[in-house]
């Protein structure tokens, strides 16, 4: 699995290899079960992860206890709770696996010094943000703008793996759909 990483930074960095031994000694692999905890919201956030395989659910409570999905994380990205990690603030999502995973994590204090040490691991950390960021808007702005049956075109078209390995209700949730009215849609297309 080191090797996704590997190919996964070389990808990133392009022929800027200086140091790639180092960046790569600062992860530390972590395999887990399904449903396993990450983070809790109100906790620290300590790490971030590379999903070298399985599938992560970025997620929320409202004030009734219902969960609504921000981001699923499959493999070759990366995820965490980046305004917590970097401030050091209580972390305001969840983070769990969806699946068994394969995972690669850097703790804060590992991260900061490549950050400081490093020049292309700053390259490699600035396209994460920039990448969570476009995410994270263009799926508000889209799904703002969409009727329930168009969210579910658009994740068919987009991401269609995620149809067929999560759970409809996962689906839903990521969707900001009731699973009711995304299992009746769902069987329109």
């Amino acid at each position: 699995m080191l090797e996704v990483l590997k190919n996964h930074t070389i990808n990133k960095l392009g022929n800027d290899l200086d140091n790639l031994d180092e960046v790569i000694s600062n992860f530390t692999y972590i395999r887990t079960k399904r449903n396993e905890q990450l983070l809790q919201q109100g906790e620290i956030c300590k790490y971030v992860y590379f999903v070298a395989k399985g599938c992560l659910q970025v997620y929320v409570h409202d004030k009734d206890f219902n969960e609504t999905t921000r981001d699923l994380v499959i493999e070759d990205n990366w995820c965490s709770e980046l305004i917590s990690f970097g401030s050091g603030n209580p972390a305001n999502e969840n983070i769990r696996t969806v699946e068994p995973c394969e995972l690669f994590a850097i703790d804060r204090r590992s991260f900061q010094t490549m950050m400081e040490t490093i020049p292309q691991f700053d390259k490699v950390y600035k396209q994460i943000l920039e990448a969570s960021y476009a995410n994270s808007v263009y799926r508000i702005n889209t799904f703002v703008s969409l009727s329930a049956l168009d969210r579910i075109r658009w994740l068919m078209h987009n991401r269609p793996t995620l149809m067929t390995r999560l759970s409809s209700k996962l689906i839903a949730s990521y969707l900001g759909i009731n699973k009711d009215v995304f299992s009746r849609l769902k069987a329109k297309l």
